[in-house]
């Protein structure tokens, strides 16, 4: 078929372009770059018309702002580059066009379109510059670009019109595995680096040791046969770190049931029996998000992901891929849940390290930059929740040069589903003996293959490429609609989930086992392109697709349903009782593998911890003369500073429930929770929080996750939640699991957890592990590095508000109100934001650690509460990152107002007033109260630590006294302002 192109300008250079210029003379100052100029192409392959042709040009052009050529030879130009998609890779912009193509001119064959940006450049630039600013726009992982000078250009007439497609064998054969007579030198290769193909080659990581591959042997022995290398492949899917999290469930030290069980399942199992009638908990730990009580007719969910070594290779890949993904952990909830929220967190290195790693020591494949990162996994959650029309308004991103070698990517997603669903209870499901196995949606190809492994292991020179994916929210779009809005009420399916980690490998033989059995055949599955192996199809993890356990009766309406709203549906097998996962391909059995050995087969190590030594290093310095100099820079801290740039760019109206928004106030200040109502007609709302503390998890890994559960219940209490309706979600992202040392720093973080969830009854109801977050590589001079993320805990909360209307924003609002401090303030300054300010060096961390009284601090947050149900809170702020007066500060940069603090008379067990001021101690939140209401506010909170520290004033001055009534800080809520947003206000 013939190509031709389309290529779409604006009629007047945009932000992106002069974005563009700039992000070039950020990295090569000396080049002196006139102008950029960025054109959307098209590569369109079908026999169209002339007439056809600029129909489709008019349809993809707003005739307002861009003019539409099929060849573009710009006045001016000295290079000019073209990014686009290596063959096989999601192209959203190319596979939306070509609908839109198909709905605009039927009766035409399509066979696709190709999106690529051309970037035209006028400067006097050398072509190694030009090669360096290519680099730095696309990833060879993912893209190919393009590059020729302005005569290059014009001998080639203009840009190809080629386009490169998918080659792969035509009739690819499955292979036997001899592992029977394997040595155990072969046995751990093959579990190491994947199994050898006909070529020679491996096929990429298992993440299997060797008494897993001896027990694969053991098992195909007494069939008396070696296996498949489908069944190989299938079995370390399902064997994964990933998806089986061994490390939680394995025996460790006197723990026989392991950490999960024990701890985190064990809390919530307590805290549910306490609270007996009154337990809000419907499903947890048991599908692919968890479920409290909304009101009598809803429940809402929550899931939250990560996508972290997906994310260091391709980072808008790996971003996007994860918020759909977490968006598909919804809409597989129970019968079908609606995605209402999303929320994100990012923990990267500082964008503005320019220190290259490298995979390899001759130093020929470069990580990418901190920079890179932040920017990519930034836009790919934009593009997934934006074009779902899912509100984002909650997220964080925290920056420590540990998460250098591999980011952390959280990605999380709120569920809203009716209890009941076509007479049956919605969070319930069952695949049935005979039901049709039914895969939905997107079609299989080699994107996303051995992802699960993948992110079982550390980041090295053998990370597959393949492992990369990119979401496509849109096709998921109408996936997600057609479930939550029609069939799931029509009762057309008794059980679905989605394909993630491992593909149709893990999504089937998890179903079957709700009928004890499945036959799949491979034939039958929808291929994006020929010549996929059988192994390749069965552990694919290419997006937006589900799995449905579909009544032969109910098959042909289903059918008709899916395919009158443009999402594919295709019978690939049966659900049976045979109490064994078969797969044909071309009318052979080529998997045949007991249940109970593919899901409980996995031998389980006994785990052992050995603690490390303790460190002893104390903070000790003068204390600052200049007060008002600290707090300023303290606020431009990459840690403290507005992450507008993020909160800006999401959409959090779409659908119209926000209440508490992203930023807050007329300062636009980032608050710590949000408030969403997913039911218009309700005054109910949704809070969301979270918090995390990587910065003491070397220093004392039980109060980080006891400072990390208060911090993100204490949010939401001072958002106005109630403690006594608030969940949690954990979190774990470690590193090196396989040392006792590491192994002892999650114990006792996991410990922590049962102890204060079970103290605050705030029920664990979901979770994630990520165990292996480490980068094993080399610098710049091609010596061996190591880098390994700090633990990190994300602790995420969830609650329900009653009326959104007694919510509680952080923004101080009038003149003359009075400002409380509620909670002990300390000498609490490990791992804070004041050292690492004043040091910055982790030997002067501090012992310190801040330790969390949750008995106390319980009674505070329900005292609160009270405050806020009857409306005696004008304005509060939870006290963490950057202490007491950073908090303050927020505040009145929020309301625009200043505040006259008085520390004279504090009361602290603080040494000194900048400790007083920077300790991040926990327990603590400032409440502004409305004068006439002071005394009956003081009554509620008598039994506990109050104090009054001052009132909001008229003007802008922010001034604070010490000792002596001698002012320490004086400034302008506008110079605050301009430090708070200056750090990353070019992004």
């Amino acid at each position: 078929m013939k190509v031709f192109r389309i290529e779409v300008k604006l009629l007047v250079a945009g932000g992106r372009s002069k974005q563009q210029k700039k992000h070039f003379e950020t990295l090569l100052p000396q080049a002196k770059i006139k102008s950029v100029e960025i054109i959307d192409v098209y590569k369109i392959c079908g026999e169209f018309l002339e007439t056809e042709r600029k129909q489709i040009a008019e349809m993809l052009t707003n005739p307002v702002s861009q003019i539409a050529h099929f060849k573009y030879f710009p006045e001016q130009f000295d290079w000019a580059l073209e990014i686009g998609f290596l063959p096989g890779v999601t192209d959203n912009i190319g596979n939306t066009a070509k609908e839109a193509i198909g709905d605009l001119i039927k009766n035409r064959s399509i066979k696709s379109v190709h999106s690529a940006q051309r970037i035209f450049i006028v400067g006097e630039i050398t072509r190694r510059d030009i090669e360096f600013l290519a680099y730095s726009l696309y990833n060879p992982l993912i893209q190919t670009i393009e590059i020729k000078s302005k005569k290059q250009f014009y001998e080639n007439q203009g840009a190809q019109t080629q386009i490169h497609t998918v080659n792969s064998q035509d009739y690819p054969d499955v292979e036997t595995i001899d592992i029977l007579n394997a040595s155990d030198e072969e046995l751990i290769e093959i579990g190491k680096n994947g199994v050898l193909d006909k070529k020679g080659f491996r096929r990429g990581p298992l993440a299997l040791n060797l008494d897993q591959m001896k027990t694969i042997a053991d098992y195909f022995r007494k069939l008396g046969r070696n296996p498949t290398d489908l069944e190989v492949e299938a079995l370390a899917q399902t064997w994964s770190e990933h998806c089986k999290h061994t490390i939680f469930a394995s025996p460790i030290d006197e723990i026989q049931e392991g950490l999960f069980d024990a701890y985190i399942k064990g809390s919530t199992e307590k805290i549910r029996t306490q609270k007996g009638k009154k337990d809000f908990c419907v499903s947890v730990f048991k599908d692919n998000s968890g479920a409290i009580e909304f009101d009598e007719n809803y429940l809402i969910t929550h899931k939250v992901e990560t996508h972290n070594s997906p994310s260091a290779l391709d980072p808008f890949g790996g971003a996007i891929t994860g918020i759909v993904g977490v968006n598909r952990d919804t809409i597989g909830f129970g019968l079908g849940a609606k995605p209402a929220i999303n929320m994100y967190g990012f923990c990267v290195a500082d964008p503005a390290d320019k220190i290259p790693l490298f995979k390899t020591a001759d130093i020929s494949q470069p990580m990418l930059s901190p920079d890179r990162i932040l920017d990519g996994v930034v836009k790919g959650v934009n593009v997934g929740g934006n074009c779902s029309g899912i509100p984002t308004p909650q997220g964080f991103v925290y920056f420590n040069q540990k998460y250098k070698g591999k980011p952390l990517v959280f990605v999380g997603t709120v569920g809203l589903i009716p209890k009941m669903s076509a007479g049956r209870l919605s969070h319930e499901k069952q695949a049935q003996d005979g039901d049709l196995i039914v895969m939905v949606g997107g079609r299989v190809g080699k994107d996303g293959i051995h992802g699960a492994t993948f992110s079982s292991e550390a980041l090295n020179e053998d990370s597959p490429s393949s492992a990369v994916q990119i979401g496509d929210p849109i096709t998921q779009k109408k996936l997600s609609d057609v479930i939550v809005k029609e069939a799931r009420d029509q009762n057309f399916y008794n059980s679905m989930t989605d394909n993630g980690a491992g593909g149709l490998s893990c999504s089937v033989a998890e179903m079957a086992e709700e009928s004890d059995g499945c036959f799949v055949d491979l034939d039958k599955i929808p291929l994006k392109y020929h010549g996929l192996s059988p192994w390749e199809i069965w552990i694919s993890e290419s997006q937006e697709r589900m799995t449905f356990a579909v009544p032969k009766e109910k098959w042909k309406n289903l059918s008709s349903l899916f395919s009158s709203r443009g999402v594919e549906a295709t019978v690939i097998g049966q659900f049976t009782n045979s109490g064994r996962c078969v797969v044909q391909n071309g009318g052979k059995t080529i998997m045949d593998v007991d249940l109970g050995f593919l899901h409980n087969g996995l031998p389980l190590p006994n785990l052992k911890t050995k603690k490390p030594k303790p460190k002893k290093q104390k903070a000790n310095f003068p204390k600052p003369e200049n007060l008002t100099d600290c707090l300023l820079s303290m606020l431009n801290r990459p840690n403290v500073a507005s992450h507008n740039f993020i909160s800006m760019q999401y959409d959090h109206e779409v659908q119209g429930g926000s209440v508490i928004k992203p930023l807050q106030g007329k300062g636009q200040i980032n608050g710590d929770a949000t408030i969403t109502r997913p039911l218009l007609h309700l005054q109910k709302g949704v809070i969301l929080s979270q918090a995390l503390y990587p910065s003491l998890s070397e220093i004392d890994p039980y109060q980080m996750t006891a400072n990390a559960i208060d911090t993100a219940i204490r949010n939401i209490v001072a958002t106005g939640g109630n403690i006594k309706h608030l969940a949690l979600l954990d979190n774990f992202c470690w590193c090196s699991s396989d040392e006792p040392e590491r192994l002892w720093q999650l114990k006792e973080a996991v410990r922590a957890c049962f102890d204060f969830s079970v103290a605050y009854e705030t029920p664990f109801i979901s979770g994630k592990d990520s165990m292996f977050n480490d980068f094993s590589g080399f610098d710049k001079n091609g010596n061996p590095v190591k880098i390994s993320i700090p633990p990190t805990l994300l602790i995420s909360s969830i609650g329900v508000i009653d009326d959104v209307s007694k919510s509680v924003s952080m923004d101080a609002k009038f003149p003359g109100d009075i400002v409380f401090v509620i909670g002990e303030t300390s000498d609490d300054l490990a791992g804070s934001e004041y050292l690492a300010m004043i040091k910055d060096d982790e030997k002067h961390a501090g012992n310190t650690v801040p330790k969390v009284d949750a008995n106390k601090n319980k009674k505070t947050y329900q005292a609160f509460s009270r405050c806020a149900e009857i409306g005696l809170i004008n304005a509060s702020q939870s006290v963490h990152r950057g202490g007491l007066i950073v908090a303050l500060a927020k505040m009145a940069m929020a309301g625009k107002l200043g505040m006259s603090l008085d520390f004279s008379r504090f009361q602290s067990k603080s040494s000194r007033i900048d400790f007083a001021l920077f300790s991040e101690n926990g327990g603590r939140i400032i409440a502004i109260v409305n004068p006439q209401k002071a005394e009956k506010f003081e009554q509620i909170m008598a039994e506990l630590p109050l104090q009054k520290l001052g009132e909001i004033r008229d003007d802008e001055r922010f001034i604070v006294c010490g000792k002596d009534k001698k002012t320490v800080i004086d400034v302008d809520v506008s110079e605050m302002l301009n430090s708070y947003k200056m750090r990353f206000q070019e992004r």
